[in-house]
């Protein structure tokens, strides 16, 4: 077989095979948190599972992350409870539908919130732990065991007004940002205790068709050589999102383009999207992505405010940071600051993930607004009238809470948060295959592609706008989805 021809966006016919190489019920693509989960479900059910993993060991993209899981509704999971909080279905349903905005998928959603806290009792039974207790700072993961906080902007406006806030993060029982690796050594186990066949250093090439289009097998590159796999019951793609492909990033989303570090594995080529593209499969949500400034820690540095190009502020800074990478990245000019008090940058140095440098300094507000390159005027009205309402309590522009409202007082710093001038911003792809809750990918009219199965970040999930962000949905939608897929996938016959 000539490897060349071999594309993802180009199935192959079950008719022109002579043989098949291996054959089992369920072919899951991508051994992550989504494909673990899938294959998990699948052989818990009953069905015969291969994993194919192109990367020569377990992990994906969740063992590169912190695995925060977002969770909650019915009551609580029983770290909420022994928190002391109370969550509601209706609560965690308003606030990710009002994050998901005008793209929000209502059965996805509902499906998700309603099977939440089953999935935390579920994750605890393979053995995730998960200590009852809450870490109640403001920050962007808990760097010690503690195991519930705020990952999004559930206290920030417009949510605080939309649905009653609630701690949905569950971070594992361990200290620094070592979830992820312990994530995927747990669901490693639950796998080989299944003696689940997991190939590594096997790359998936394309989808094999039977003669009415439902997808019957997969074309894999193994050894050197190319190899046909038979799938009974079907496949499922958890191949993660296309992060890592310059070109799709390029012709899908091309406002990532400006920010710095993409957030992924290798295997983030897009190639399980290409691959239900190639038989008919719709790719949405394909233009956004995740993007963070992750200004804290510090969390006095949410004291300080954002200003654009023109000297304004365009964000309550109290919100997630993913929220206000996602506003930084639609402003107009070439400027993001962010402006701060000596007092209130202190430990940022040692304790930031950002990397911003010190764009400017000022013993007065005018000194500060001449070295950032500001006409007279431009910044400073910006920041009297910002400390005239923090006198008072308010903030009538952008509705940031009290608790982080005080007046910017000389001496000031301002950090240069600019999209690509040197400061660490992250990002990631949101968008991907159209399924239902179940998996099952669907073409641009909306019919089920027989056989075909995708979850994690192949899949366009619950997370849909970076704007609308928070930590945990990735994962927690990761692990929820490819469960709903595996179960789906091995109950066909």
């Amino acid at each position: 077989m000539n490897s060349d021809k071999t594309k993802p966006t180009k199935p192959i016919k079950a008719d022109s095979i002579d043989s098949w190489d291996f054959e089992t019920d369920v072919v899951v693509v991508g051994y992550g948190g989504a494909g673990s989960c899938a294959a998990i479900e699948a052989a818990d059910a009953g069905a015969e599972v291969m994993i194919l993993e192109l990367a020569s060991d377990k992990g994906g993209s969740t063992a590169l992350s912190s695995a925060e899981i977002y969770m909650g509704g019915d009551g609580g999971t029983r770290v909420q409870k022994a928190a002391g909080w109370e969550d509601s279905n209706q609560s965690m349903i308003d606030y990710l539908t009002a994050c998901a905005g005008p793209q929000a998928d209502a059965a996805k959603i509902k499906a998700y919130v309603e099977g939440s806290r089953d999935h935390f009792n579920w994750l605890v039974e393979q053995g995730v732990p998960f200590k009852d207790t809450e870490y109640k700072e403001r920050a962007i993961l808990a760097m010690t065991d503690d195991c519930l906080l705020f990952t999004g902007s559930e206290k920030a406006w417009p949510f605080r007004d939309i649905a009653k806030p609630c701690p949905r993060g569950h971070n594992l029982e361990i200290e620094g940002d070592n979830g992820g690796p312990l994530f995927m050594k747990i669901m490693g186990e639950a796998v080989e205790r299944r003696k689940i066949d997991a190939r590594y250093d096997c790359r998936a090439l394309t989808l094999i068709q039977d003669a009415q289009g439902a997808v019957c097998g997969m074309r894999i590159r193994e050894d050197m050589q190319e190899k046909n796999v038979r799938a009974r019951r079907g496949v499922v793609l958890c191949a993660g999102g296309f992060v890592m492909n310059e070109a799709m990033v390029k012709k899908y989303a091309p406002g990532l383009q400006k920010c710095s570090v993409p957030i992924g594995n290798p295997g983030d080529m897009g190639a399980g999207i290409l691959m239900g593209m190639g038989v008919g499969g719709a790719a949405i949500n394909m233009d956004e992505g995740f993007v963070s400034i992750p200004y804290y820690p510090p969390a006095s540095l949410t004291f300080g405010i954002f200003v654009n190009a023109q000297g304004q502020r365009f964000i309550n800074e109290d919100a997630y940071h993913g929220r206000i990478g996602a506003y930084a990245l639609k402003q107009l000019g070439d400027r993001i600051f962010l402006i701060t008090t000596v007092e209130d940058y202190g430990n940022y140095e040692q304790e930031s993930y950002l990397g911003a440098e010190v764009a400017g300094t000022g013993e007065t507000v005018e000194e500060l607004e001449q070295e950032l390159g500001f006409k007279a005027g431009q910044l400073s009205q910006t920041i009297a009238a910002y400390n005239r309402h923090a006198d008072a309590g308010e903030d009538p522009l952008f509705h940031k809470s009290e608790e982080w409202l005080k007046a910017l007082q000389p001496p000031l710093v301002a950090l240069d948060c600019t999209p690509g001038r040197g400061a660490f911003l992250p990002y990631f792809t949101l968008g991907g295959l159209d399924t239902l809750p179940s998996g099952e990918v669907l073409t641009p009219e909306g019919e089920v592609i027989v056989g075909l199965y995708a979850a994690g970040r192949t899949a366009c999930g619950v997370p849909r706008r970076g704007e609308g962000y928070s930590s945990g949905t990735s994962v927690g939608d990761a692990t929820f989805s490819g469960r709903m897929a595996g179960k789906a996938a091995a109950a066909r016959t």
